[in-house]
C-alpha cells in the first residue's frame, strides 16, 4: 500500500477534505492519512510515497524531517530543498530574467545588526547608504517587505519617504525589500498545480483578508488572461513549484507579477470560496495520486538534484562508421554574411 501524507498546521478545511476525496476514489494500492511522526532516527524506513507539506516553512523540525523524507525515496510537495533555498528577492530576479514583468525592487541591508555581528561585520556595506538612488529607482510610493515572508506579516505601505524611514526603522534584524507600487486597475491571483493547470481568480488585496477573492469570473482580455496564464507557468516551472499561488497586478495592461513564493498557499474553503476550494482539492489529489504511482523514485545524490536539476545525459560511446572509399566529399557550403546587430532597445 502506498501511502499519501498530508503534514499540515492550524488549518482545518483543506487537509481533511483532500484525504477525504482521495480515498473516497478507491484507487487500489493507494491511500491517504495525515502525516504521523515523533523523533526521526536516521535509520528508520519511511512509510510515504508522497508527503504535501503545508506547514514546514512555520515549523524547522518538520523540515529537516522533509529533508530526510525526500533523500529517502518520498516524493515532497513542494520540494523542502528548493524552498529553503528559495527567497522573494530571488525570485523576482528570476521573473525579471524569465521576462515576466516585475515592479522595480530594491533590497535594503538589515536596519538593526543581525544577532552575533557587530559593526565589524559590516565593512563591506557603504556608509551612508545612498537612499536617494534607491527613490530615485523606486519612487516614495511603494511596498516596503521582508525578503522571507508571508500573510502580510511585517509588509508596510510607504507614501513618502517619512513613511518609509517610519517603516524601516521598524524593520529589527529582518532583511527587507522596497518595491514600486502598481497602481493597478485589475488584479489576479492563479492557483497553479503539477506546472500544468492554472485557475486564475480575480482578486483584491484592499479588502479584509477573508473578502479579497471575488467569485465572479475574471472579465479581462482574453489576451491578457492568456499571458497571465503562460507567465504563471513560467515562474512555477523555473522556481520548480508543484503547488503554487501567483499574484498580478495589472497596469496599463501590463500583468506585474507581485507575489509567487506561495507553495503552501491559502487553501480554506472560507477565504477561498467553494468553487475554488473544490478545483484545488480535485486537482491536488490527481497530483499526488499520479505521484505516489511512480514513487518510490531513484535518487541521484548531489544538492542540484534536489533542486530539480536534470544531470546532464550521458552519450553512449559508439564505435565510429567506416568511411566509404567510393563516397564523395561533399561540396564546401558558402560561407553566410554576417549578420546585422540587433538594433538597440530603449
Amino acid at each position: 500500500m502506498k501511502k499519501i501524507g498530508v503534514l499540515f498546521g492550524m488549518e482545518n478545511s483543506f487537509p481533511g477534505a483532500l484525504v477525504e476525496h482521495i480515498n473516497a476514489r478507491n484507487v487500489e494500492g493507494i491511500q491517504a492519512e495525515f502525516v504521523q511522526t515523533g523523533a526521526v532516527q536516521l535509520a528508520n524506513p519511511l512509510p510515504y510515497a508522497v508527503i504535501l507539506d503545508r506547514i514546514s516553512h512555520d515549523v524547522p523540525f518538520y523540515r529537516a524531517f522533509l529533508k530526510h523524507a525526500a533523500l529517502n525515496g518520498t516524493m515532497v510537495l513542494n520540494n523542502p530543498f528548493w524552498w529553503s533555498a528559495d527567497d522573494k528577492f530571488f525570485n523576482y530576479t528570476l521573473a525579471a530574467k524569465l521576462g515576466v514583468a516585475v515592479p522595480p525592487t530594491v533590497i535594503l541591508p538589515h536596519k538593526q545588526l543581525p544577532v552575533g555581528t557587530t559593526d565589524r561585520s559590516m565593512r563591506n556595506l557603504e556608509y551612508p547608504l545612498n537612499w536617494e538612488s534607491v527613490f530615485t529607482y523606486v519612487g516614495e510610493h511603494g511596498f516596503m517587505k521582508p525578503v522571507n515572508g508571508g500573510g502580510w506579516r511585517d509588509v508596510y505601505v510607504v507614501h513618502n519617504r517619512d513613511e518609509f524611514f517610519r517603516a524601516y526603522d521598524q524593520s529589527r534584524d529582518l532583511c527587507m525589500m522596497y518595491q514600486k507600487a502598481v497602481d493597478f486597475q485589475e488584479y489576479f491571483r492563479c492557483f497553479v498545480v503539477g506546472q500544468k493547470k492554472v485557475r486564475i481568480v480575480a482578486y483584491d488585496p484592499r479588502r479584509p483578508h477573508p473578502e479579497r477573492y471575488v467569485q465572479q469570473a475574471p472579465t479581462a482580455s482574453r489576451k491578457l488572461l492568456k499571458r497571465i496564464e503562460q507567465d504563471a507557468l513560467k515562474l512555477c516551472r523555473a522556481l520548480g513549484y508543484d503547488i503554487n499561488t501567483v499574484e498580478f497586478a495589472v497596469e496599463n495592461g501590463i500583468p506585474y507579477a507581485i507575489d509567487f513564493m506561495n507553495p503552501a498557499p491559502d487553501a480554506d474553503l472560507h477565504s477561498i470560496g467553494q468553487e475554488n476550494f473544490d478545483w484545488l482539492v480535485q486537482e491536488v489529489a490527481d497530483l499526488t495520486i499520479a505521484k505516489a504511482r511512480f514513487a518510490p523514485h531513484a535518487q541521484e545524490l548531489r544538492w542540484s538534484a534536489f533542486l530539480g536539476a536534470v544531470p546532464a545525459a550521458r552519450k553512449a560511446t559508439k564505435p565510429a562508421k567506416k568511411k566509404s572509399a567510393a563516397r564523395k566529399p561533399a561540396p564546401a557550403k558558402a560561407k553566410p554574411e554576417p549578420s546585422a546587430p540587433p538594433p538597440p532597445q530603449g
